[in-house]
């Protein structure tokens, strides 16, 4: 039960984003995609959910093409979080993280559709905003409505772009260990877009770092978020540095590079 991008090609009218990127997910871990903005990131993100069709290349799980998937089967493989999200209905926040149960559905919501959807509420901390209409909500309590979604949903991967955008300090750690703990308990796997380095290093299994469309270096955090190549692909100094609960990245304001300077 393997997520493979292969050669993957992708862009927007003739501009080339994304070229030969190859990346692979098991289950069980959460792999980080790294890199400043530009880098393409969320286009990588998209592609893989089928937002976008590569312009050539791969995405499959087990062999099998997601494109070729219709859309029940690939939600129940896919569950997409995206970076930003606008209410067009108006659907109060229970309602909106049952739809995550859809996939499941025959012809009505069961009790244990209910079930996820309210176990998923409580994780995300959300659950007194059951029947708070999304659109009033601010756009930190939205993602995490969007977040409670993909929980419910119960894929076979997490695919998220930048989901702690929009979150303060505490909720994005809330957010990052509860898709941890989702991960370690279903054999799930996850693929996510982060420009926290200090997240992706915290609660990654591995890191991809992408500059200039392509694969810059790939491989645990703690031997590819290093000082050098965050000089490379980023254009700033930065620290590597010990602390209680292991490595951080800390960047140092007086020294800045352009990206590819030695």
């Amino acid at each position: 039960m393997t997520l493979s991008v292969r050669g993957l090609v992708q862009g927007y009218g003739g501009k080339e984003v994304l070229s030969g990127i190859d990346l692979e997910v098991s289950p069980g871990e959460i792999v980080s995609v790294l890199g400043p903005n530009g880098s393409g990131k969320s286009t990588l993100i998209k592609t893989i959910c089928g937002i976008m069709k590569p312009r050539s290349g791969t995405v499959e799980v087990d062999g099998e093409a997601l494109a070729s998937m219709d859309p029940k089967r690939f939600s129940r493989k896919v569950g997409y979080v995206p970076q930003k999200y606008i209410p067009s209905d108006y659907m109060t926040v229970f309602e909106s993280v049952l739809v995550g149960r859809a996939p499941y559905m025959s012809w009505s919501f069961s009790d244990d559709d209910f079930a996820h959807a309210e176990a998923s509420m409580e994780r995300m901390g959300i659950f007194e905003l059951a029947e708070e209409y999304i659109q009033n909500l601010s756009g930190g309590q939205i993602q995490k409505v969007v977040m409670a979604r993909a929980l419910a949903q119960d894929p076979e991967y997490y695919v998220l772009d930048e989901p702690t955008s929009a979150l303060d300090l505490r909720n994005q750690m809330v957010t990052m260990r509860t898709l941890r703990d989702a991960v370690a308990e279903n054999g799930a796997g996850a693929v996510v877009a982060l420009h926290d380095l200090n997240l992706a290093m915290h609660f990654s299994d591995r890191v991809v770092m992408l500059h200039d469309g392509r694969v810059h270096a790939e491989g645990v955090p703690e031997d590819t978020i290093t000082e050098e190549s965050i000089r490379e692909v980023y254009g700033v100094s930065s620290e590597i540095m010990e602390g209680r609960e292991g490595r951080f990245v800390h960047i140092l304001e007086g020294q800045r590079f352009r990206p590819g300077t030695p």
